[in-house]
């Protein structure tokens, strides 16, 4: 997992010309749903509510990177390697995704707050809408999911 800075993005050169000019050039009132971008890299913008940590889920996708931003209020994600998880839910092909049975709490987590990003590769699970320490509340979120 890659944590740091949005204004750093541009350094990575995994990350495609275009998501990076689509994450920089992103209107403040984006509207909700996905967003094509280029080739198969597309973007997810959603709005919920974060959620208590124990009803947090790790996840993981075979054939996309997630690039997770918040655009409006802040959330924990929770995070290790595939390796550390029992499978719970086997890969779903059509929706890209697996689960896995692991309480979240017992790994590391980051806190998005809009001023920064994560990036997950398909090697790691990730437990994404945990409630901060303030408590739940209703975030606005970018997800752009880049073709491995």
């Amino acid at each position: 997992m890659i944590i740091d800075k949005i204004a750093n993005i541009s350094m990575y050169r995994i990350i495609p010309d275009h998501v990076v000019d689509f994450i920089k050039n992103l209107p403040k009132d984006v509207s909700l749903g996905r967003h094509d971008i280029l080739d198969k890299d597309y973007a997810n913008v959603e709005v919920y509510e974060t959620k208590k940590i124990a009803d947090g889920k790790f996840e993981s996708h075979n054939n996309y990177i997630d690039i997770q931003i918040l655009l409006d209020g802040s959330e924990k994600i929770y995070y290790t390697s595939t390796a550390n998880v029992s499978v719970d839910i086997p890969y779903d092909e059509k929706r890209d995704i697996m689960f896995y049975s692991d309480k979240i709490d017992e790994y590391d987590s980051v806190t998005l707050d809009g001023t920064n990003f994560a990036m997950i590769f398909p090697h790691e699970a990730h437990a994404p809408q945990i409630a901060t320490k303030e408590g739940a509340s209703e975030v606005k979120k970018l997800v752009v999911k880049v073709k491995v």
